[in-house]
This record gives C-alpha cells, sequence and structure tokens, in this order.
C-alpha cells in the first residue's frame, strides 16, 4: 500500500474549550487534529484563530480548510463571522476543499445562500442518529446545537438526515462538506458541556446524558471527512458502513479510497 503523500489542513477555530476544561481536553483545533491524524497519520495541521480575526492570507495557505464548531450563532452580528463567510465565498469560487462541522457546517449553507435558524425541534444534544441519503445507513455522532440548516444553498446536495435535523450533511460541488455532528468531542467532554447547560437544556438534559451509552461512529465519519479533504468525492460520504471497512471496489467508489 502507497504511503498517504503529505497534507496540510489550515483549523479554522471558531471558538475557545472554556479555560478550566483544556488542561483535560485540550482546545478545539488539537480535538479535530487527534480525529483527523488518527485516521490519516500523513495530516499536517496549521491553525488559524478565526474568532480573532486571524485568517489565511490566501486560499493556497493550506491544501484544504476545516471550520470547527462554536457556541455562537452563524447569522449574529459579528465581524469576524462575516469575514470568515467571506472566505468560505472566496473557497467555494476558488474550488478549494473544506469541511465543517456544527457551526462550520452552518456557516457553509449561510455564507452559501442557505437559511439556518433555530430547529423547531429545540435542542439537539447527546448521542444523535442520522441516515444516509443514498444508502439508509445510519451512523451516530454527539451532537450539541440550537440552530440547523433549514434549506440548503443553491447547488448543495444532502448526504445524511434525520425527521429532527434534515439536512444533517451535506456537500456543495464535490468542494464542500458540512457534518452538524460533533466527531471531535468525546463523550466525557460532551457530559461536562451538558452538565453546564443543564439549566438551558431544560426537559432535554436527561434523554441527553441517557444517550451518552450508546455507540458513535466518530472514526468512521473522521475517515470520510479525510477521504473527501483528500479529494473524494461525494460518495466518500458513507464508505464503509459494514463493520467500519472500506467497501468493495467499484465504478462508485474507485476514486474515493479511504485512509
Amino acid at each position: 500500500m502507497v504511503p498517504a503523500s503529505p497534507l496540510t489542513v489550515g483549523i479554522l477555530q471558531t471558538d475557545e474549550v472554556d479555560a478550566d476544561l483544556q488542561p483535560e481536553f485540550g482546545g478545539y483545533a488539537p480535538m479535530i487534529e487527534r480525529l483527523l491524524r488518527g485516521v490519516d497519520p500523513a495530516l499536517r495541521f496549521e491553525t488559524f484563530n478565526a474568532r480573532a480575526g486571524e485568517l489565511p492570507r490566501d486560499v493556497d495557505a493550506c491544501g484544504a480548510f476545516v471550520v470547527t464548531g462554536s457556541r455562537d450563532s452563524v447569522y449574529a452580528d459579528a465581524a469576524w463571522i462575516s469575514r470568515l463567510a467571506g472566505f468560505l465565498r472566496t473557497l467555494h469560487r476558488a474550488k478549494v476543499r473544506a469541511a465543517g462541522i456544527c457551526f462550520g457546517h452552518q456557516l457553509i449553507a449561510h455564507a452559501l445562500g442557505g437559511e439556518v435558524r433555530r430547529a423547531e425541534g429545540g435542542w439537539g444534544v447527546g448521542v444523535h442518529a442520522w441516515r444516509l441519503c443514498a444508502s439508509g445507513d445510519e451512523f451516530r455522532l454527539l451532537a450539541l446545537h440550537q440552530d440547523q440548516v433549514r434549506a440548503l444553498p443553491p447547488g448543495a446536495r444532502r448526504l445524511a438526515g434525520s425527521a429532527f435535523c434534515p439536512n444533517a450533511a451535506f456537500v456543495v460541488g464535490d468542494r464542500l462538506l458540512g457534518v452538524q455532528g460533533h466527531p471531535e468531542f468525546s463523550k466525557p467532554y460532551a457530559e461536562k458541556l451538558l452538565r453546564r447547560r443543564r439549566e438551558r437544556l431544560a426537559s432535554a438534559f436527561q434523554p441527553a446524558i441517557d444517550s451518552l451509552t450508546r455507540r458513535t461512529d466518530e472514526r468512521l465519519v473522521a475517515r470520510w471527512i479525510a477521504a473527501f479533504l483528500r479529494g473524494g468525492g461525494a460518495d466518500c460520504f458513507g464508505l464503509g458502513m459494514a463493520g467500519d471497512r472500506p467497501s468493495p471496489a467499484g465504478p462508485s467508489t474507485r476514486r474515493c479510497a479511504l485512509p
């Protein structure tokens, strides 16, 4: 097997882990690094603190990008969000690959003309399950969000969803990928956040805590994201569902090998 070539992924960081939790869990950029390097050791990373106004000098600064989650809403009146949305539009025009997680997923949709608003069903917290549009297979990730993508941007294709969150994953032009769940979160970290937000979560709190006993598929989703960033098409999203193994080679999968 030929080793994967190096690829530098720019992490566009949009929030900070609470200071007292950082010694145990680290920051959001290191979480992304651990997630993706765990399935593709050849990946390299450079972090840009987008929340502080730091963005790459141009779209060629890295081979691909990942936008992290954030406690903010993408429609908030904040200069850093507007600048980051503009950068995502520039990436889209330049056909540079990027993936967004939770807030990042929503910002890709918002920046390109989709609609993001509060979920009618309330908080999406704990372990959630979504189904792949192509196969109907189910995967699970940790979730922590009030907002969700209610309308996809022009040219986008839905990849996964559920009754609660119909647009849980989508792709735009085989270059931009959005994933609502949090594959980078660990269950201990998610539990800390849930307990800190207990009053805000109200009736959603206990079901979310109870759900943490369910299995999650963060490694599988990490492989999908890494394969996409390396140049795979939308059909990367969903490969290897049977026992976390790559699907048999075929016309729809040859150009989308999992790392």
